[in-house]
């Protein structure tokens, strides 16, 4: 209450009362710092898929020098000017790379290693190796371009959850169907986080724009992608058991809550409230359950099938035109084929005396008769 000037001078003159309302604070919800501090929809800051970048071309050069093709190669080496770090002869691996002899001791994927040796670590040290420069380029570009975009939106933990299963997942399929080569690279990895994107987009479909087009430009990509794996010395098969393992993974480490439940408790309840949203759809609670079923069981099964020896080509004819398709340009099939012995290595090894479009690299045992190709994911 105020007093203005000069009251009280004269009779007559009565108290003026001046009130000054003041804005009122809105009400506070006993969970707002708890929600300031925790957003649901933050930016992160990327570095764990840069890291996984730097970290594959390492392993390239450490894997390049062990390769040291000068002396231990027989023929002539391509870019023989990086003295330790030169490469392959291009007849042997028209990848820019080392000898599969060196990949294997590395940690490539060799089913006959992982089964009957026991070293089921190569599921995992596979994915960070690579068949050679172009191999390397083409993967570490693919990981950036997708993988900084989903770290962004959904933080380091999740992305590399989805980026190391997908890529375990991818390894599994890789040798319950492909015997008689070996196989390295991180494109399992890679279709595994395109496939977390496609679920992601579906079990969060309520909360996009444009979900359609969305939609559709990813499945034409994974159908490219794809398509592209029927191609000799692609490791297909690695690519469809990363991608289905992504996929199911999205359903359950990337769902979000819904807008309405999370405006909904930062506002303060009043009087006449809003009847109670919910976090998820009723049909994300379904999506997750099954998901994470199938990935349980899924993963289980096909440790104990691989362990146990079992070659899933033998229970279906026609699923190796899933890898590789002949045409008249290429044959798909690892026949038999001549060989001589290297007396030099340590173990035998097999020299192809021809070079075919599905062959590129050196056998490991000569009495076998079967070319071990490095298949590349």
């Amino acid at each position: 209450m105020m007093k203005p000037a000069g009251a009280g001078a004269g009779p007559g003159t009565g108290t003026v009362e001046v009130r000054v309302e003041r804005p009122q604070r809105p009400p506070v919800h006993p969970n707002s710092a708890r929600l300031r501090a925790r957003p649901y929809y933050r930016r992160w800051t990327p570095w764990l898929v840069p890291a996984a970048s730097i970290a594959c071309v390492a392993v390239f050069l450490v894997t390049m020098f062990v390769n040291d093709c000068p002396n231990r190669s027989a023929g002539n080496c391509t870019a023989g000017f990086l003295g330790r770090f030169a490469f392959q002869p291009l007849k042997e691996n028209p990848l820019l790379g080392p000898s599969s002899t060196t990949l294997l001791k590395m940690g490539a994927l060799d089913v006959s290693k992982v089964v009957q040796g026991r070293q089921g670590w190569r599921l995992i040290t596979c994915i960070w190796l690579h068949a050679g420069v172009v191999h390397l380029l083409i993967n570490v570009l693919c990981l950036l371009f997708i993988g900084i975009r989903l770290e962004q939106e959904f933080g380091f933990v999740r992305i590399g959850l989805v980026y190391l299963i997908s890529g375990f997942g991818g390894s599994l399929m890789s040798a319950l169907f492909i015997r008689a080569s070996i196989s390295v690279g991180a494109s399992g990895a890679l279709f595994g986080l395109i496939g977390s994107m496609l679920s992601e987009l579906i079990t969060n479909w309520s909360l996009y724009a444009n979900k359609v087009a969305a939609l559709l430009t990813l499945v034409l990509v994974i159908v490219v992608n794809l398509a592209l794996g029927i191609l000799p010395r692609v490791d297909n098969f690695a690519h469809i058991g990363g991608l289905i393992s992504g996929f199911l993974l999205g359903f359950v480490v990337f769902i979000r809550p819904q807008f309405a439940w999370i405006n909904q408790r930062r506002v303060a309840p009043g009087p006449q409230a809003a009847p109670a949203e919910h976090k998820h759809k009723t049909y994300q609670y379904i999506l997750w359950i099954v998901a994470a079923i199938l990935l349980i069981v899924g993963f289980t099964l096909a440790i104990v099938l691989l362990f146990r020896g079992y070659n899933a080509n033998d229970h279906c004819s026609w699923c190796h035109y899933l890898s590789c398709v002949p045409t008249k340009k290429w044959k798909c099939n690892s026949s038999p084929t001549t060989c001589t012995l290297n007396l030099q290595a340590e173990e035998p090894n097999v020299l192809l005396d021809r070079y075919e479009p599905n062959s590129f690299c050196l056998a490991r045992r000569c009495s076998q008769m079967y070319q071990r190709c490095p298949f590349h994911s």
